[in-house]
């Protein structure tokens, strides 16, 4: 038996290769869009990219519409061409009817940004966000935005409520990643005196030294199903996690149950009516 390829073999595993061009242009285009405003560094050491590429993808999503350059600081900021990637895109009904109103509503009354989280795959998926209506927001994050689990509020109480085996599949998967963000997965007791505070809690925090500010998050709950997380971002300098304590996290875990009970109702009424039919 001949050990040659088959020519057509070949060709067929040449035209499935990535277009890694295009990867990195995906690449720069979610992290361009996850904040409010980026310099051609910051896009380059967020995706690893060489400056000189970085500055070229950019300047190709100004030319195709979908990026632009602001002269006044130099930062590229997103059009609204990128709402035109998603259409076609249905996202689950319960976070656009349910839990957005609620989540803009305690945002009018807090004015901080609040955010609902779900996981996906072993990060956090901000689904909704209310950064544009804050003017408290020090960054504008958008939906679609990806914060790893342990480096994140959001994350921490997602991973102290969900089941006992999905959490600890979780933390093995992270405990053997080669990202940073979950090494610290490998450091067990810490992991557990930290989720199992929060589990008695309620709550759980994370700052970011870097970026000034803190994040709180209580989970979402329908019954004993797991839903998602509830944030709130707060300058670490304004506020006191005693003060929101006492002042914020109440109406967190009032916004998150309000959430969870209007889900459980919408889905008793829907069995209702299924059994009626």
């Amino acid at each position: 038996m001949s050990n040659l390829l088959d020519p057509q073999d070949t060709r067929r595993s040449d035209s499935i290769r990535p277009i890694r061009a295009l990867l990195r242009g995906l690449q720069s285009l979610r992290c361009l869009n996850s904040h409010n405003g980026v310099t051609v560094t910051e896009i380059a050491e967020e995706t690893g990219l060489p400056r000189t590429t970085a500055y070229r993808i950019l300047e190709t999503l100004c030319v195709g519409g979908y990026a632009v350059r602001d002269p006044s600081d130099d930062r590229y900021r997103p059009t609204i061409m990128v709402r035109s990637l998603s259409d076609g895109f249905e996202d689950e009904p319960w976070i656009r009817e349910v839990a957005k109103p609620l989540i803009e509503d305690l945002c009018k009354e807090i004015v901080w940004p609040v955010a609902i989280c779900t996981l996906s795959g072993t990060n956090m998926l901000v689904r909704e966000t209310t950064d544009k209506n804050s003017p408290l927001a020090l960054e504008r994050y958008s939906a679609g935005a990806r914060i790893p689990i342990l480096g994140s509020a959001g994350g921490r109480i997602y991973l102290a409520f969900c089941p006992e085996e999905q959490r600890q599949t979780l933390l093995k998967v992270m405990a053997h990643s080669d990202s940073p963000d979950d090494s610290f997965a490998r450091e067990q007791s810490l992991v557990d005196r930290i989720l199992g505070d929060s589990v008695q809690s309620g709550y759980a925090f994370h700052t970011r030294e870097s970026h000034r500010e803190t994040t709180a998050a209580v989970p979402v709950l329908a019954g004993e199903e797991l839903l998602a997380s509830l944030t709130m971002r707060f300058m670490t300098s304004a506020l006191t996690r005693e003060q929101v304590i006492a002042d914020y996290i109440p109406k967190l875990k009032s916004t998150a149950a309000k959430i969870g009970h209007e889900l459980r109702n919408a889905a008793l009424s829907s069995a209702i009516n299924r059994e009626a039919s």
